[in-house]
């Protein structure tokens, strides 16, 4: 699919968006909130850096843009200009994520990895039992 803005709107777009508390981030820290999960978003000592962390249990979320973490969805292809850069650009974040949730795990932490595309409204049920049943498993 053609992209419907030129490349120096695309380039202006691209360089704005945010990497943290990012309103995908919020919403699912609300929901955590909600549940009744006081959560952290740092914790000395890991080599990475979770979006949302609940250090009493050893928990750690990430929320992975589909695009920015190349997720197998309508929303994670590569686009159709400078497709050598973002491929590029994908695989080393792939390759970061992948040391990082290693590391997670060495270091005795569960991560759960939620999805741009699971972020809607409409599935808010569904994310609040994952996230229950993420929180609710024993070490």
């Amino acid at each position: 699919m053609p992209d419907i803005f030129d490349s120096q709107k695309r380039s202006l777009i691209m360089r704005t968006v945010k990497n943290k508390n990012t309103a995908p981030e919020v919403y699912i820290q609300s929901l955590i909130s909600g549940l009744g999960y006081v959560y952290e978003f740092s914790y000395a000592g890991l080599d990475c850096k979770p979006d949302i962390l609940i250090s009493t249990k050893k928990k750690a979320f990430f929320i992975n843009g589909c695009f920015w973490h190349g997720h197998d969805c309508k929303r994670g292809h590569l686009p159709s200009t400078n497709t050598s850069f973002w491929a590029a650009k994908i695989a080393k974040n792939q390759g970061r994520d992948s040391k990082n949730y290693e590391n997670l795990r060495e270091a005795g932490w569960d991560y759960l990895i939620i999805w741009g595309c699971e972020i809607k409204k409409k599935n808010s049920d569904n994310l609040k039992a994952k996230i229950l049943d993420f929180i609710g498993l024993e070490d």
